[in-house]
């Protein structure tokens, strides 16, 4: 039997083809696939070694630490830059940080130190009995004083930090209310009305901006609702002849930072400077 090609109708021979006679073509090799899972997992692990070692070096107890997210590890490493940074190995750090435990539960609020552009570098750890946040709750609300402060008077708070830096030295006063805890509010109906009352001073010489510190105390406000009094100028009181509070109006919160019902049956010299007794006395003895 004859076989003919379709294409030129002539017999085939087993040698010959009319067909076109295609090179040799290598195998085609596909290449490999990879995958970037691996590598993405080995950075990952190796940030969160990084974050590990840095979570050890932090100076609190080891409970807290094991408490710490990455987030809060990372809020608190920039809150110690900044110190070091405000106040390097060897400068006077200060007044707030050297303070223990003990002496912070006798003050009628906590204490808070910021850069000269607001943002966060100390702040007691007894804050957590005004705001009901711990120091590492409230660094996660933000790096700033104006991320924990009442939104409406954060051009307010901006305006006087700015006073007070062109002028250092100047005591500068704002009220404003301040995050706090879900509990907290679901206690008290809101968050927390605080004064807050410093000034700026230079952590080292030559003084400058990147040297300027505003340390503060912030004290708690509490003043009945509606009571537009308790932010004005002046607080009136009324005492017995021996000086001795009788009544006293909400203002004084805003003005000294002791609650009102905390005075009430104490003695006016008690307010006093040891070394201004004396005169007060004898102006007294005078009326």
């Amino acid at each position: 039997m004859t076989i003919f090609c379709s294409h030129c109708h002539r017999p085939l021979q087993a040698e010959m083809s009319c067909l076109p006679r295609r090179g040799k073509q290598a195998p085609s090799t596909s290449k490999p696939f990879r995958s970037t899972k691996s590598a993405s997992k080995a950075r990952r692990d190796q940030i969160n070694v990084e974050l590990q070692a840095l979570r050890s070096l932090l100076p609190i107890s080891t409970r807290e630490k094991e408490r710490l997210s990455y987030l809060h590890t990372m809020a608190l490493v920039c809150l110690r830059l900044r110190g070091a940074q405000l106040f390097p190995p060897g400068s006077a750090p200060p007044a707030g940080p050297t303070l223990g435990s003990e002496l912070l539960s006798l003050l009628p609020g906590f204490l808070l130190v910021l850069s000269a552009s607001g943002k966060l570098v100390y702040v007691s750890e007894n804050v957590a009995q005004v705001l009901g946040l711990s120091m590492v709750e409230l660094l996660a609300q933000g790096d700033s004083i104006f991320d924990i402060l009442d939104g409406r008077v954060r051009e307010e708070v901006r305006k006087k930090l700015l006073l007070a830096q062109e002028e250092p030295g100047r005591e500068v006063t704002f009220v404003s209310e301040m995050r706090t805890s879900k509990a907290f509010r679901a206690r008290h109906g809101g968050d927390r009305a605080v004064a807050v009352r410093g000034r700026f001073t230079a952590s080292r010489c030559p003084a400058s901006p990147s040297t300027a510190a505003f340390l503060a105390l912030c004290t708690p406000v509490t003043w009945s609702d509606g009571d537009a009094s308790s932010q004005d100028s002046l607080f009136q009181s009324t005492h017995t002849l021996d000086m001795t509070f009788i009544d006293i109006t909400e203002s004084v919160t805003y003005h000294l930072g002791y609650p009102r019902q905390e005075l009430i049956g104490q003695s006016w010299y008690s307010l006093l400077h040891p070394e201004d007794t004396d005169l007060a006395a004898a102006q007294h003895r005078a009326l």
